[in-house]
């Protein structure tokens, strides 16, 4: 009998500086982006907004580190760090949180021990 390998989810995905794309992002990788995303994304693993990175839209993952521009809800699961670099304009849902100076950030943030959505890595609602 043959074994079977199990597919391997460790895939990270970079949209490179000058590359913009308008639509939903959907990856059971980590994420990497250095261009321009207009539109939701959700990973199972870590998305990462370079300096030169910008995302217009709500992102869902386990963690992040935002050192680009970010407009939007970022629902993340585990931890979600904003860089000395970092302009986030929206809504924060996370577990943990580490804000470095010099990061700009207005809007609502909302911690929670038991995370408000399990299906956060997905963007999935709640049944």
């Amino acid at each position: 009998m043959t074994k079977h390998k199990e597919t391997d989810h460790t895939a990270i995905n970079l949209v490179g500086t000058g590359t913009v794309i308008k639509g939903e992002i959907d990856s059971k990788g980590d994420i990497r982006i250095d261009g321009k995303v207009i539109g939701q994304m959700r990973s199972e693993g870590k998305i990462v907004i370079g300096n030169s990175g910008v995302v217009e839209g709500d992102i869902y993952c386990v963690n992040a580190d935002f050192s680009g521009k970010v407009n939007g809800k970022a629902d993340v699961k585990e931890l979600l760090t904003l860089k000395a670099s970092s302009v986030f304009l929206g809504d924060i849902i996370t577990n943990k949180l580490a804000i470095e100076p010099g990061a700009k950030f207005s809007g609502t943030c909302s911690m929670d021990k038991e995370h408000t959505n399990p299906n956060a890595a997905t963007g999935e609602k709640k049944k």
